[in-house]
């Protein structure tokens, strides 16, 4: 299972993805979401604690990142988390989680499609949205490689935008170090709360590790990718937040549509603006992208399982991808887009995505010495977090996660209770 050939047997995924291909990955995730979809929401909450905000969100995801890398380097199938809370928690927390990942994500994969929609076309964002999904989801029905290329191109384009609005931030003469200062609006509560919409930002590691069956060499390649993602993601946040608060302040960021773009405007480089806006459309679509690949291979797990329908399970012989899977998926999605609002996707999202990782958490804790185990306040650190920064988000977020988690535990209840008679 380890092993790097390129070869499968009957069902199983090809192992196409090197390191770099895996940290491309799970950076075409990350920073597509988090700059341009979660900053404002979070300065709203946070205040002039944003930074603190954004730090502690940080935490979180670098203990989640190595609960997760550990566990992917020994179960190195695909599914993630499901699989490690099966294989080390029992069966239902490994359901659970999985149920939370493909749920919670599937109201990413919506969110994203309409941040699409939002900065390509605002007038018509559902249309957009919904052919993004027709047309990603296509890119990846033809194969994981090509997906992988796809997600190269993004990255780099969204990395260049991201460098221009820095540059042009610290750079245009409107920038104030006073507007970075902690005030008396920052409270625990916004603070833990914009940490919460923020961890949306830096989900996208995941996607290494719910590749682990299309990876060579998962023992090194997966805890090698998934940190490397997540400090560049880091760092590039951190580059943005600070320029874009010391031109706008925590109010001017906390009202802005398009932060980023009214950033660049405001530091009198409005020329700028229009680049942004691709620069975002394309952003969110590389997040999209990694976002249905993800979901389709945790769909897929579940399937081979019987915890969702067994013809989802099926691998396509030419493709070697699990097509009916990702069909489902952009079906769903695309429903989603067309009819839901953006801005509830993220706390809903977040709040699913959070109680897949506390099973990560738990699930590493019981690793030995011997299988990998972190150091032990890692898994401490990001179960603790996972449950706060979940409970803090906005109480439709908490209320509605929680009802369709406990969904969730009663089909399986039922599921199991039909099986037994």
């Amino acid at each position: 299972m380890g092993t790097s050939t390129g070869s499968a047997s009957a069902g199983e995924l090809k192992r196409h993805l090197g390191v770099f291909d895996a940290v491309v990955i799970g950076l075409g995730a990350m920073i597509g979401a988090g700059i341009f979809a979660a900053l404002a929401p979070a300065a709203s909450a946070a205040g002039s604690g944003l930074l603190l905000s954004l730090a502690m969100a940080a935490v979180v995801a670098y203990c989640n990142a190595t609960s997760s890398a550990r566990l992917a380097a020994r179960y190195p199938k695909s599914g993630g988390t499901y699989v490690y809370g099966r294989e080390r928690l029992g069966d239902f927390w490994g359901y659970l989680a999985g149920w939370g990942f493909v749920v919670g994500k599937t109201a990413s994969c919506a969110a994203m499609a309409l941040t699409v929609g939002a900065y390509a076309w605002p007038g018509q964002a559902h249309a957009v949205a919904v052919a993004a999904v027709v047309a990603l989801t296509a890119v990846n029905y033809v194969g994981v490689q090509k997906s992988a290329w796809l997600t190269r191109g993004i990255v780099a384009v969204v990395l260049a935008v991201l460098a221009a609005v820095v540059t042009a931030c610290l750079t245009g003469g409107t920038a104030e170090s006073a507007r970075l200062d902690l005030g008396a609006d920052a409270t625990f509560g916004g603070v833990l709360q914009a940490a919460g919409l923020l961890f949306f930002a830096f989900a996208g590691y995941a996607r290494i590790a719910t590749l682990g069956e299309e990876v060579r060499d998962p023992a090194r390649t997966i805890p090698r990718a998934i940190p490397l993602a997540l400090g560049i993601t880091l760092a590039v946040y951190a580059a943005v937040a600070l320029a874009v608060l010391s031109v706008l302040g925590p109010d001017g960021l906390a009202g802005a549509g398009a932060p980023l773009g009214e950033a660049v405007r405001a530091a009198g480089v409005p020329g700028l603006v229009p680049v942004v806006r691709v620069g975002a459309a394309v952003a969110a679509l590389g997040s999209l992208l990694a976002l249905i690949l993800g979901v389709s291979r945790t769909t897929l797990a579940m399937a081979r399982d019987g915890h969702l329908p067994h013809a989802l399970a099926a691998v396509h012989p030419r493709f070697e991808v699990p097509h009916r899977a990702e069909l489902a998926v952009g079906a769903v999605v695309a429903v989603l887009a067309a009819t839901v609002d953006v801005r509830g996707a993220i706390g809903f999202s977040s709040f699913g995505v959070l109680a897949y990782y506390a099973v990560a958490n738990a699930s590493a804790w019981t690793l030995t010495p011997a299988e990998g185990r972190p150091a032990r306040f890692v898994p401490v650190v990001g179960m603790v977090g996972c449950l706060g920064l979940a409970f803090a988000l906005p109480a439709d977020s908490v209320l509605w996660g929680a009802v369709v988690l406990a969904l969730g535990a009663a089909t399986y209840g039922l599921r199991k209770a039909a099986t037994r008679h």
